[in-house]
């Protein structure tokens, strides 16, 4: 792959910014994998609690500019503005006090922060990777010049994104989708039940309404009235708790689930900690459109999809985004794999017949099932010069990302990104 990154000297200082739940995840995996290959290396910007745990310096701390829809947006633009001008100063003082700039950015995901950050750190001449496309195949390609400007790698994780971007004069390389390189959990359906005290006798449905507060705010009101509607079907149901909600939403999903009207009239919930098991062993699911989606379709078993945002949001969408499909694994089979019911359609008697389909129906399940391991196939980014395992992705990112080091060190990489002469 080019020159030995863990050469470079001295060990690089690295700006980060992820924004959400799953942006976290990748980029504690990162900070791990860069490490490996240049362990003097350091991180600052914007993360969570597991980057901070794993070494990144926070300037800003995720949980604090985590929100969804464009009324949320307005209504924290003051503190959103605030934060991002942290983020601004501290790319210029490097790490916090020490002179120079960073000698690399990699913005993972959330879009609406990281493109403006790339701009500033384009202008500083430090190179950027984006890991975690911005989704301007569907909507804002208005911003796509912000991408071609300042976006010296734009690193995706689905198939069809590196076309996409390559047809508008963007280096992007398509590494492969993070979870896909997962195993599948190694707890048996018999330990799981035991764990949580659910009745293996009966069939299991997992309910994840969001890994946000107001996504379970606007989901898990319909999905427990789905709950009483089943109340006779011989099913329990298991919903996940996302670790990004704060400790006031986990109890409120508790105090939800838990309300007296709720339990005596209805199946019974367990609340559980791990979403990967509980949508490998679930007979069904029901997912609130986002990552967990991927996860779903990549432990194999039926789901359908659902999502409810504030209707100034959903107007403006509606307007703007010009794809045929919400599911992630519809978009990459171009073809409805899973149901979607969106909005309006996002109602309890329709989850219910839904659900009631893709659990007693064989042909349907056996249907959808091969069509989610085609999907799942097409997660996995090939290398023709590697192995048949080829690379993972977190750490084809962590080397690409040094490469990109090295081209600056030795001066094959311009101080202002090569794209932008293409914008």
């Amino acid at each position: 792959m080019g020159s030995n990154p863990s050469l470079i000297l001295p060990p690089p200082v690295i700006f980060l910014s992820a924004g959400e739940a799953s942006g976290e995840q990748y980029g504690t995996l990162l900070i791990e994998a860069i490490r490996k290959l240049s362990p003097g290396a350091t991180f600052f910007g914007l993360g969570g609690q597991r980057m901070e745990s794993a070494g990144l310096r926070r300037i800003v701390k995720a949980e604090d500019v985590a929100i969804m829809g464009i009324t949320e947006v307005v209504r924290h633009m003051p503190r959103i503005y605030r934060e991002y001008r942290k983020l601004k100063h501290s790319i210029r003082r490097r790490d916090g006090g020490r002179s120079g700039l960073p000698d690399a950015a990699v913005l993972i995901d959330f879009p609406d922060v990281n493109l403006s950050l790339a701009r500033v750190l384009h202008r500083q001449g430090v190179p950027v990777v984006f890991f975690v496309s911005p989704q301007l195949w569907a909507w804002k390609k208005h911003r796509l010049k912000q991408v071609q400007r300042n976006v010296d790698k734009m690193l995706v994780i689905f198939p069809f994104e590196e076309a996409f971007y390559q047809g508008n004069g963007v280096e992007a390389t398509f590494v492969g989708h993070p979870l896909a390189d997962l195993p599948k959990p190694s707890i048996s359906r018999a330990e799981f039940a035991e764990q949580n005290r659910l009745d293996p006798s009966k069939d299991w449905v997992a309910l994840l309404p969001g890994s946000r507060g107001k996504e379970i705010d606007l989901n898990l009101p319909i999905l427990l009235q789905v709950v009483e509607a089943m109340k006779d079907d011989h099913v329990e149901f298991i919903l996940p708790l996302a670790p990004t909600l704060t400790a006031g939403h986990r109890h409120k999903v508790a105090a939800m689930v838990e309300a007296p009207s709720t339990a005596r009239t209805a199946a019974k919930v367990t609340l559980v900690n791990d979403a990967r098991a509980a949508l490998f062993h679930a007979r069904a699911s029901v997912v609130a459109s986002g990552t967990a989606t991927v996860e779903a379709a990549l432990m194999g078993n039926p789901f359908l999809v659902v999502y409810r945002i504030s209707k100034l949001s959903y107007e403006v969408a509606k307007r703007v985004v010009k794809v045929p499909f919400v599911a992630m694994v519809n978009l990459i089979a171009n073809e409805e794999v899973v149901p979607e019911l969106i909005q309006g359609d996002f109602t309890t008697v329709n989850v219910v017949s839904h659900l009631r389909r893709l659990m007693h129906n064989e042909n349907d399940r056996k249907i959808m099932k091969e069509k989610l391991s085609q999907v799942a196939a097409r997660l996995h980014a090939i290398d023709p010069a590697q192995d048949a395992a080829s690379m993972n992705t977190i750490p084809r990112v962590a080397a690409i990302t040094l490469q990109l080091i090295s081209r600056k060190h030795s001066g094959a990489l311009d101080s202002s990104p090569a794209l932008a002469s293409k914008a």
